[in-house]
């Protein structure tokens, strides 16, 4: 099996999903030039790869004033970075994972519903394999 190559156009469009994850296909066709068919073929091309994980909404900071929104740096074990990546991408309050260098190997942005969501949420990242520490900050005000 050929593994699918993301393209000029898969780019275009996530980039689009980002913008407005609902926009339909025939907005998304209009704004990148092309068919509803092209864009209908691409999304699923973009979920069946899994390029695309699924589709989420992001609320406004001040909808949200109990969330507790925290900055997490995790050191891993090894060559077990893959695993571990893949495990913290199934926790829906990991809103964004990056990979860094330095004294970490992973930084996750985190943003939990309140204060009892976010200790389960470090309880679960604590308990995946190939994770040796971690450090969390939460963050109280952003400008």
């Amino acid at each position: 099996m050929t593994p699918y190559i993301y393209d000029a156009l898969d780019k275009a469009l996530i980039a689009e999903l980002r913008k407005d994850g609902r926009a339909s296909i025939s907005t998304l066709a209009t704004t990148l030039n092309v068919s509803r068919g092209t864009v209908q073929n691409r999304l699923d091309r973009l979920l069946s790869s899994g390029a695309i994980l699924g589709f989420t909404v992001r609320v406004h900071q001040h909808i949200e004033t109990e969330a507790v929104r925290a900055i997490m740096m995790v050191e891993v074990v090894g060559k077990s970075t893959s695993q571990v990546i893949k495990t913290m991408r199934g926790i829906p309050e990991l809103t964004k994972l990056h990979t860094t260098n330095g004294a970490w190997d992973l930084v996750a942005d985190i943003q939990a519903a309140n204060l009892s969501e976010f200790d389960g949420v470090l309880r679960q990242v604590r308990e995946i394999d190939g994770i040796l520490n971690s450090e969390t900050s939460i963050l109280l005000s952003s400008t």
